[in-house]
């Protein structure tokens, strides 16, 4: 199945196991090097219409995707934890700077 990143945005993440909507994607992750896509996220929900901010990003690593639906992706785990979702931004960022 070929599809574009766009097309992915106007997707809906929902968990296999409990059924749980966690919402669209807005965002992808890709490794530069190969092109693949390391994970995928889904933007927090706004607090008090958005003048509290927002609630954390929830990062659905690629692994975690089971199936992809015309309209929704199945995932079977949870989003990364807030402290993992740091970690890993951490060491990609330590990975770029030990490329350049």
């Amino acid at each position: 199945m070929k599809s574009r990143i766009a097309d992915l945005r106007c997707k809906e993440i929902i968990n296999v196991t409990n059924g749980c909507r966690y919402g669209y994607v807005g965002d992808v992750e890709v490794e530069l090097d190969s092109g693949q896509i390391c994970a995928l996220v889904v933007p927090g929900r706004l607090r008090l219409f958005g003048l509290l901010g927002r609630e954390e990003d929830r990062i659905f690593p690629w692994e975690s995707v089971r199936r992809f639906g015309e309209d929704i992706i199945l995932v079977e785990s949870g989003a990364l934890e807030p402290g993992r979702q740091e970690r890993r931004r951490g060491r990609e960022r330590e990975r770029k700077e030990k490329n350049l």
